[in-house]
Formats: C-alpha cells, structure tokens, sequence
C-alpha cells in the first residue's frame, strides 16, 4: 500500500506497548516479538515491576531470547523516544489520557480501548458513564477494522481499534448494511469467553464462577452497542438500532453471534449466501460458510471470522433472516486486529504473522 502513512520508518519499527501484563499485552507480545521488522522497545504496566515477561505469561517464556525486557513503569516522556508506534491496553478513561500523550509526544497510537472509537461525546459519557477526558479529540481516530477502513487506516497514526462483540457483530451484518438492506431494529445475542474481562479476576467475571452456568449482562446496555450502529450506519444502514444481550459463557476464548434482522421479501437463503460470498470471498481471514455453522472451536488462537446466514419463511411481506458470526475475542477481536491494522499502517502485507490456523483441540 503505497500512500501508508507509515512506509518509510526505518526497519526494524520501535514498539513499546502500554499494558503489557493484560492479556491483550501478552497477545501482541506473542504477535510481534518473533518478527524481523518489529523491535519490541519497552513494556509498560501498572503491576509487575521489574519481571520478564515470560514470569507473568508463563506462555511466552519461549520469547525471552527475542524479548530480553523487563516491565516498567515508565511516563510517555520517557518511552516516546524509544517508540515509533505505541499499542495502549488500557482501562477506558486512562488510555484516552495516556494515548492523547503519546500522539503529542509524535508516536503513532493504536489504541485497543473504546476511549477513542466512538465519534459522540454525549453517548461516550452515557455507555461509558463517565467523562471524556478529551472530547476534542473525538473523531480524530479511525476505527481499526480494515475489512471496512483500509484506505483510512493506512493514512492514520492514531488509530481506534474495534471491541471484540462490535468487530463480531458488525462483520455479521455489513454484508447486509453495504446492500442497502440493514435497517430498524436488528435483535442479538452473543456469547462471550471469559478472557473478554480481562487479567485482573472481578465478581461475575472470574472463570471460575462462570465455568458451570451461562449468565446474560448489560442487557440492552453494553457499551459496545453505539459503536456497532455507528460503524453500520457508516457502512450503509439506515435508521438502525440494536437490541443486544451479551452472555457471559464458560469458556476462555471466543465469541458467537446471533443476530435477527427483517429484510426485504427477495432476500431469501440463496440470496443472503450470495450477499456473504460477495462481502467476504476476497477476505483471507472470513470464512463463509454454506455446509456448517461457525463454532468457536474452528477459530481459537486464530484471527479467522467464521460466518453464515439463514432466511426464514416470508411473513407480512418480510422476512427476518439471522447470521452468525464467530472468533477469537483477543486475536481478531483484540490484539491480533490491532497488529492486522499495524501492517496496513506500515505499507506491507495486511496479513503479516496472522494467518496461523486455529487450536485444535
């Protein structure tokens, strides 16, 4: 990609990341740390002083000979100029505080917290129940979802990269959006792993007491629900809204998507396929499916996309169709979308280092 605004850094690019003992640190860790063009710089946290990373994801203890770094905390003066590319994976409302540093200081930001994602200062301060501390700054981030924001993406330093549920639902429902066929209330509900709440164990999200039982959240309310209609709307939905019910499910990783929508009466099962194939055929990481539904097991540990679609029976002049859509919540719908957004930044190819099979079992 030529025009990346990022082409002409010299090799191998700085990259410090922000967060690096949560498990969306780890997994761009895992991401970065075994390629040529990246070095990562420094790792910064709040916990964990002083550790190799492998002490604190035992899982990358493999990396220490190519990631022989110590985590600190450091202040973005200190770390700005070791890095030419910033990831921050922090709580909402500090990382809009700590990214508008970074980006001052003339790093490139690839911010993986809905701090900078929506574009509205007042719905941010209602799904998020806080302040903004830089609502000027709303609207200067691209959303990081290349599928839709390629062009963009590549002419951006400051990147907003997507939610797992908003990344899973929206590419469930763009082929629809793109065709002019997403419109009024789309009904969905979504499973969730447990990994989604991160590192830090909290009541009702520590994996233990959710191992044995399904439990619906933030019904109608999750945060996650402004941006997925932002992000269809500007894809080509029109007057939409979601009723969305996300369920915290006992597994660790991935998410499964439902979504209901009426459609116009012509848009039968054949139809919707060919919608799906039309959108996705040329994506390397969507898998459309016609002789199975997605499953989370077939994506795991990968940043692949599984989705389908069913039409129902012609009711009143419509029909409601569903589409299902599943991946892995910190890879495609995390840490593994940010690096993906990275590469269409630097101008190489979008799909450097993510085109890894899933785990099996």
């Amino acid at each position: 990609m030529p025009d990346a605004i990022l082409a002409n850094l010299p090799r191998p690019v700085r990259v410090a990341i922000v967060g690096a003992t949560g498990y969306g640190g780890a997994e761009l860790i895992r991401q970065l740390a075994p390629r040529a063009d990246i070095r990562l710089t420094r790792l910064i946290a709040k916990d964990g002083i002083g550790k190799r990373i492998g002490d604190i994801h035992l899982s990358l203890a493999a990396l220490t000979q190519l990631v022989d770094l110590r985590v600190e905390d450091a202040e973005p003066e200190a770390v700005a100029p070791d890095a030419d590319v910033v990831f921050i994976g922090l709580p909402h409302r500090v990382s809009a505080q700590v990214g508008a540093k970074y980006s001052d200081l003339g790093c490139a930001v690839i911010d993986l917290s809905g701090d900078y994602r929506l574009r509205d200062r007042t719905t941010y301060e209602h799904f998020y129940e806080t302040q903004h501390p830089h609502p000027e700054r709303l609207g200067t981030f691209v959303y990081g979802l290349p599928e839709f924001q390629r062009a963009a993406i590549a002419r951006s330093r400051r990147i907003a990269s997507p939610g797992c549920f908003a990344t899973t639902i929206a590419l469930a429902l763009w082929p629809l959006a793109r065709a002019g066929l997403l419109s009024g209330c789309v009904q969905v509900s979504a499973m969730t792993g447990s990994s989604g709440s991160g590192a830090n164990a909290q009541p009702g999200t520590h994996h233990p007491l959710r191992a044995q039982t399904l439990r619906p959240y933030k019904p109608l309310a999750h945060q996650h629900v402004p941006e997925i209609i932002q992000t269809l709307t500007d894809e080509g939905a029109r007057n939409l809204t979601l009723a969305f019910v996300p369920v915290s499910a006992p597994l660790v990783r991935g998410i499964l998507a439902t979504c209901f929508a009426e459609v116009p009466a012509e848009v039968d099962t054949a139809r919707l396929n060919a919608l799906l194939h039309d959108a996705y055929d040329r994506e390397p990481l969507i898998r459309v499916l016609d002789g199975r539904l997605p499953e989370v097991n077939a994506v795991a540990g990968s940043m692949y996309v599984e989705v389908s679609g069913t039409a129902g029976e012609l009711r009143d002049g419509k029909r409601t169709v569903v589409l299902h859509a599943a991946l892995d919540n910190l890879i495609k719908g995390g840490a593994g979308q940010a690096v993906q957004s990275l590469n269409v930044m630097l101008g190489i190819d979008e799909f450097t280092g993510l085109l890894q099979p899933a785990q099996w079992p």
